[in-house]
């Protein structure tokens, strides 16, 4: 499997693996997720719907990350701040290897390799 494939979910071709792809897609996103069947019935909608969900928690992160000192001066003390910055450094990161990851699932469940496609080249990295 590629870096960065989800050790979760089963390779693709395995048994049962989009049953995993699933069970772990529905990990990514909010709870209340598991409430549509649609969902399970067809996970490519539920990873189309996880990676709008992770790439809009990315975008908040960025920007929790570079509003928090000024939305939060007047009410944390300067440690405080340092502390939330903290988090949003270790967040970001795991947030985007996510993507990545559903990224890959998302590839396979569309039948093609499960490798995103180089931005520039526009081929499939291995």
């Amino acid at each position: 499997m590629p870096p960065g494939w989800p050790p979760e979910v089963r390779p693709p071709g395995a048994p049962d693996w989009e049953l995993s792809a699933v069970d772990w897609l529905l990990d990514a996103v909010p709870p209340d997720y598991r409430a549509y069947g649609v969902l399970r019935r067809y996970p490519l909608a539920l990873a189309r719907m996880a990676r709008y969900h992770v790439h809009s928690a990315i975008e908040a992160a960025r920007t929790g990350y570079r509003r928090a000192a000024v939305d939060l001066k007047d009410h944390l003390p300067p440690h405080a701040i340092d502390a939330v910055h903290d988090v949003y450094r270790r967040e970001g990161p795991r947030l985007v290897r996510l993507a990545k990851a559903i990224e890959l699932v998302e590839n396979a469940l569309r039948g093609g390799p499960p490798a995103p496609r180089d931005p520039v080249s526009g081929r499939r990295g291995r």
